[in-house]
């Protein structure tokens, strides 16, 4: 067995573990996904998505293009090809057109929602623009009058942008909003601002268990809405990081069931949204000494991992180390983690002896996956 087909084996074995997490029965709706070949090499393929929908039992998905080399002019070529992926599945994947504000956003957006586009979506950072960008506020209103949703990057590579996003917002009274990857570009100031305002909410589709648990506390769990960020996101990592975060914070079942995709199904069809009610979890984490050492280590190593480099400075290494400590009251645990991330020290010296291109890549991708699923073990285990 190679290391790529151990690592796949290891990976598959938490599936498991995820059906034991989930609630029986969940409506599952995947919020935030993307087909087409981004400028920066990732590929979202609609065979590969909607056989990961399939796999995983879920309903449907909102989806969009991504920032692709034929973008220009104003996204029309993505947008043609993402209505046709939507025509091609049926229902499952509900088309979003993609805007550039220089490029006569208010006559793509018409034209692709007569065709049959079902929402919008913004990304500020890739095509540069800011919140208080008057072509803006004609997009919101838009939304408005069509009754369809808004997704807007609310990841990294921003500055901050809740005080103009809210007053969009305001302005634009009963908009349904997503705000993309738990707004960690803002998150104080967005869930501060827009916390409590019901039609808005935060969609999950972070690297770490550790954005989620701080959102949780901040605004509504009816504002929270399950994404995985495909291609860039992984199954099954993305619904076990949402799902046992949520449990952390004391979610009820009800709660988790509108996370998963109850809330995108009421917005899909237009239908009236659960009422808000307080944030849950704790200001603070206690989690084992041991395993907030392997946390660290891992977010040395995951850069490197990124830019596909080696390992200079052993910090899996480490995190291997440590995970074979079993005094710490979760031997079952530590040994899990320790499989994980075995199994990924040797993806990374494997890749590393890869010469740049497919192979590679999906050798260091594969490696990523495992030191995620062992970090979000390590986060979400309790003292």
């Amino acid at each position: 067995m190679t290391a790529l087909e151990r690592a796949q084996a290891v990976v598959g074995a938490w599936d498991e573990e995820l059906r034991r997490e989930l609630p029986e029965n969940v409506y599952l709706f995947d919020a935030h996904t993307h087909l087409g070949d981004d400028i920066d090499g990732m590929v979202g393929s609609y065979d590969e998505l909607t056989s990961v929908l399939d796999r995983y039992g879920f309903r449907g998905a909102f989806m969009f293009c991504l920032d692709e080399p034929d973008r220009e002019p104003g996204f029309t070529a993505p947008n043609d090809r993402t209505l046709a992926h939507a025509a091609r599945s049926g229902a499952a994947l509900i088309p979003f057109v993609r805007l550039d504000l220089t490029a006569q956003p208010l006559e793509e957006a018409r034209r692709c929602l007569e065709l049959g586009a079902r929402g919008i979506k913004l990304h500020p950072r890739a095509q540069a623009f800011a919140l208080n960008d008057e072509r803006l506020q004609p997009v919101f209103a838009l939304a408005v009058e069509r009754s369809v949703p808004i997704l807007i990057h609310g990841g990294r590579g921003l500055p901050p942008i809740a005080e103009d996003l809210e007053a969009l917002v305001r302005r634009n009274e009963g908009v349904k909003l997503i705000v993309a990857h738990a707004g960690i570009a803002d998150m104080a100031g967005l869930a501060g601002r827009l916390g409590g305002i019901s039609g808005v909410f935060f969609d999950t589709s972070v690297w770490s268990g550790l954005d989620l648990l701080d959102l949780y506390r901040q605004v509504a769990p009816e504002q929270v809405m399950y994404a995985s960020d495909y291609p860039y996101g992984r199954q099954p990592n993305s619904l076990l990081v949402a799902t046992r975060t949520a449990k952390l914070a004391g979610f009820d079942d009800k709660q988790l069931r509108l996370m998963l995709g109850g809330s995108a199904r009421r917005m899909s069809a237009g239908e009236e949204l659960e009422p808000l009610s307080a944030p849950k979890g704790p200001a603070s984490l206690v989690q084992p000494l041991t395993f907030a050492r392997i946390h660290q280590y891992i977010s040395m190593a995951v850069p490197m991992l990124w830019l596909r480099q080696r390992d200079a400075i052993g910090a899996l290494g480490l995190a291997v180390n440590a995970s074979r400590e079993r005094s710490n009251g979760h031997p079952d645990t530590s040994e899990r983690i320790e499989e994980l991330l075995v199994t990924a020290q040797e993806l990374w010296r494997a890749g590393a002896e890869i010469e740049e291109g497919d192979e590679r890549k999906t050798t260091f991708r594969a490696a990523i996956q495992l030191v995620n699923l062992a970090d979000m073990v390590a986060l979400t285990t309790r003292a």
